[in-house]
C-alpha cells in the first residue's frame, strides 16, 4: 500500500507545569522561531539592526495559543531509506566507480575506499541526516543549531540547485537515447544517416591492422583501410553522440542554435520530476519505490546476459586484478575520497532534508550504516556488469579493454551503446540499459529538488498556508531551472554542462562543505553535546569513533584531498583535445565560489552586524535556536537551564534573519 506519511512520534509522559508554560510560549512564538536566551549587557538594536522578536518562556495568562502544526513524517522507516538509496546510489555508481576501480589497481582499489568510507563518508552522512531528524529543518533552518553558521545551509542550497540544474541533462541524453532505441535497427549502429560525415566508418577487428589493412564497412560500403587511414575515421556511435544528439560547435563561445528535439526531451522530463515531488513526501514516498528498486531489476538482467558474452570474464578480471604499487599512489587515495563524497551525495543539504521527516525517536544510527552498504554494494556490484560488457566489446573489436574503457557520459552514451550494437537483439538491450539509466537517474533528480524545495520553504515558514503554496514554490524551482538548461540544448551546450559538472558541484566544493559541517558541529556546537542529542532520539550513544571521527579524521581527510586538488588544478578540456579559455574557467570558479563563499561572508556579516564585545557576539550568536519540538524532549537538567525559577525580569530574545 502506497505510504502516507503522518506524524508517529513517539508518545510522551505528561509535561510538567513548567514545561507546558515553555510549550505555550513556544506556541506564542511566531512559527519557524525558536527559544534563546538574550545575553546579559545585550544593547538593543539600533534604529535600521535587523529587529529582535521578544517572547516570555512562561506564557501569559489566560488560554494558550494553539501550537504550531506538526512536521509531516515518512509513514514507515523504509519510505526514509527508498528515498535515501533513491538519492545517493545514482549514476556515479554505475559509471564512474568501475572505472576508477579498474585504473586504480582494480580490488586494490577497495582498500583506500572501505578506509576513507569509514573515515569519512558514513560519519558526514550520519551526521546530516541526524542534524535533520533532530532540528526537524531542512537544509538551511537546521544550521539553527549553531546560527553563526548558518551559511553552511546556504551554501548547500547554491551547489544543490546547480546540480539539479545541470543533472538533468543526462535524464534528458538518456530519454533522447531511450526513444531512438525503440527501431529494428539501432541508428547508432550503421554509417549512412543524415549525421554521419564522409568519415564515419564501422571498424571491427582492428589487429588485422598489422596485415597493412583492415576491412570496413562505410556508408558507401566495403572498402580497404590501411592503419594510416585509420586514425581520421569516426565511429558511427561517436557521430551519434556528437553530431545528432549534441550537435557541437567548435568553441564554448559559438553557442549556436538550440535543438528542439532535445528541448521537447527537456520540457518532458521536467514535468515528470514535478509531477514526483508537487505534493512533498507524500507523493516522494510512493513513487521512489519503484524508482530505487528497478534499476537493481535491470543490473540483474544485464549481468546475467553479460557474463553468457564471449569475453565477458576476461572484462571482469580486468576489473578486479590486484596491482599492489597503486596503494603508492596519491592519486588513487584521492580518487578514493573524492567518489565516496559524490556518491554518498554529502553536502548538498537533501539528506539533512529527507532527515528532517523522520519521526524524533528513528534509530537513524542504525540507518547510516545500512545506506552505506547499500550504496558501496551497488558501486562494487555494477562494475561487473559494466566490465562484462566491455570485456565482450573488446573481445569482438580485437583490442586490449583499456582501449575501450570509459567514465561519465563517455560510458553511458559511446561505449555502452556501441557494445550494444554487437549483441543479439541489440534494440531490446539498449532500452532496457537507457530506461535503467533515465530510471536511476530521475530520483537521484527529484530527490535533490525536494530537498532544495524543503529548505525553501522552511527558511519561510507559514504553517496555515497550506499545499497550494508548496505547489507554486516546485513549479516556480523547476521553471527557473529548466531556463538555465536551455544554454545547454544549443550546439555548445555540451561545453556548458562540463563547466557545471567541474565546478559548481566539484569536488573542492562538497570537500569544503564537509569540512565545515564537521567543524561546526565537533567544535562549535560540542561534539559530545550533540552524541548526547543523538542519544536523546535513539536511545544509545553511537560509538565514540563517531566523535573523533566528526573533531579530528573527517576534517584532515577532506583538509588533504582538498589541497590535493587545488594543487593540482589545471585548466579544464573537452575530449582531451579542446581546452577552455581563461574566460570560461573564470566562470566556472564563479559557479564554485558561489557556494564556498557563503560560510565566511555569512559568519563575517553575522558578527558586524550583532552588538557586544567580541566574546557576547559570539556567545549569542552559537546559541542554538530551539524548535517547538524541543521543549518536549528536552532532560529535566536542560529544563532548568531553559526555565528560570521564578518569572524572568527581561524577556527572551527570539533572534533570526534569514541569513
Amino acid at each position: 500500500m502506497p505510504p502516507v506519511p503522518t506524524d508517529t512520534a513517539a508518545p510522551q509522559p505528561p509535561a510538567s507545569p513548567r514545561r507546558d508554560a515553555a510549550a505555550a510560549a513556544a506556541a506564542a512564538a511566531p512559527a519557524g522561531s525558536g527559544v534563546r536566551g538574550e545575553a546579559e549587557g545585550a544593547e538593543p538594536p539600533a534604529a535600521g539592526e535587523e529587529r529582535a522578536v521578544t517572547a516570555p518562556l512562561v506564557g501569559p495568562p489566560g488560554p494558550p495559543k494553539a501550537a504550531a502544526p506538526e512536521r509531516e513524517t515518512w509513514t514507515r522507516q523504509m519510505d526514509f531509506i527508498m528515498s535515501c538509496v533513491g538519492f545517493a546510489v545514482g549514476l556515479g555508481n554505475v559509471w564512474r566507480f568501475p572505472y576508477l576501480c579498474y585504473k586504480n589497481g582494480g580490488g586494490v582499489f577497495l582498500i583506500p575506499y572501505l578506509l576513507i568510507v569509514f573515515v569519512g563518508g558514513i560519519p558526514v552522512f550520519f551526521l546530516e541526516v541526524a542534524l535533520g531528524q533532530f532540528m526537524k529543518q531542512g537544509g538551511i533552518a537546521a544550521w539553527n543549531i549553531a546560527p553563526l553558521f548558518k551559511g553552511l545551509g546556504l551554501a548547500s542550497m547554491v551547489i544543490v540547485f546547480f546540480c539539479n540544474s545541470y543533472y538533468i541533462m543526462i535524464l534528458v541524453w538518456g530519454l533522447f537515447y531511450l526513444v531512438h532505441s525503440l527501431t529494428d535497427t539501432l541508428p547508432w549502429a550503421t554509417c549512412g544517416h543524415a549525421w554521419n560525415t564522409e568519415q564515419c566508418a564501422e571498424l571491427f577487428h582492428l589487429e588485422l591492422c598489422r596485415n597493412g589493412s583492415v576491412n570496413a564497412s562505410a556508408g558507401t560500403g566495403p572498402f580497404n583501410l590501411s592503419c594510416a587511414d585509420l586514425a581520421s575515421k569516426r565511429s558511427p556511435v561517436i557521430e551519434f553522440w556528437e553530431n545528432k544528439v549534441l550537435r557541437l560547435s567548435g568553441d564554448l563561445s559559438e553557442p549556436g542554435e538550440m535543438n528542439w528535439q532535445m528541448i521537447l526531451c527537456l520540457v518532458t522530463t521536467w514535468v515528470v520530476v514535478y509531477f514526483c515531488i508537487w505534493k512533498g513526501v507524500k507523493s516522494t514516498g510512493k513513487i521512489v519505490y519503484f524508482t530505487a528498486l528497478f534499476p537493481y531489476v535491470v543490473l540483474i538482467l544485464l549481468l546475467v546476459h553479460g557474463v553468457t558474452l564471449p569475453g565477458a570474464l576476461g572484462g571482469i578480471v580486468y576489473y578486479l586484478k590486484p596491482d599492489w604499487s597503486k596503494l603508492a599512489e596519491a592519486q588513487v587515495w584521492i580518487d578514493a575520497g573524492t567518489q565516496i563524497f559524490f556518491s554518498y551525495a554529502i553536502g548538498l543539504g537533501a539528506l539533512t532534508a529527507l532527515g528532517s521527516y523522520n519521526r524524533f525517536h528513528n534509530n537513524c544510527y542504525r540507518d547510516a550504516y545500512i545506506l552505506a552498504v547499500i550504496n558501496s554494494s551497488t558501486s562494487f556490484f555494477a562494475g561487473f556488469v559494466v566490465f562484462s560488457v566491455l570485456g565482450f566489446m573488446a573481445s569482438e573489436q580485437g583490442v586490449d579493454i583499456s582501449k575501450v574503457a570509459e567514465s561519465g557520459p563517455g560510458l553511458a552514451f559511446i561505449a555502452y551503446p556501441k557494445a550494444v550494437t554487437l549483441m543479439p537483439l541489440s534494440p531490446l538491450w539498449a532500452t532496457l540499459f537507457f530506461f535503467m539509466l533515465l530510471v536511476l537517474g530521475l530520483d537521484s533528480q527529484f530527490v535533490g529538488v525536494e530537498g532544495f524545495i524543503t529548505g525553501i520553504l522552511d527558511l519561510f515558514p507559514q504553517p496555515g498556508a497550506g499545499s497550494l503554496r508548496r505547489e507554486l514554490t516546485a513549479a516556480v524551482c523547476c521553471v527557473v531551472c529548466c531556463l538555465i538548461d536551455l544554454s545547454m540544448v544549443t550546439q555548445g551546450g555540451m561545453y556548458v554542462f562540463q563547466l557545471f559538472d567541474n565546478y559548481s558541484a566539484s569536488g573542492i566544493t562538497l570537500l569544503w562543505q564537509a569540512f565545515w559541517e564537521c567543524v561546526v558541529i565537533a567544535w562549535v556546537y560540542g561534539a559530545d553535546r550533540f552524541m548526547d542529542d543523538v542519544a536523546r532520539m535513539i536511545g544509545y550513544r553511537p560509538l565514540p569513533f563517531m566523535k573523533w571521527c566528526w573533531a579530528v579524521v573527517t576534517p584532515l581527510v577532506c583538509v588533504g584531498i582538498f589541497v590535493f586538488h587545488v594543487v593540482n588544478y589545471k585548466p579544464l578540456t573537452y575530449n582531451k583535445t579542446y581546452v577552455y579559455p581563461w574566460w570560461g574557467d573564470a566562470i566556472g570558479w564563479v559557479l564554485a565560489l558561489s557556494s564556498m563563499l557563503c560560510i565566511p561572508c555569512t559568519v563575517l556579516y553575522k558578527l558586524l552586524r550583532c552588538k557586544g564585545s567580541l566574546r557576547e557576539r559570539w556567545q549569542l550568536l552559537t546559541t542554538p535556536i530551539w524548535g517547538h519540538h524541543h521543549l518536549e524532549y528536552l532532560t529535566p537538567e536542560a529544563e532548568a537551564k531553559l526555565l528560570a525559577p521564578e518569572p524572568p525580569k527581561e524577556k527572551a530574545m527570539l533572534f533570526e534573519t534569514v541569513i
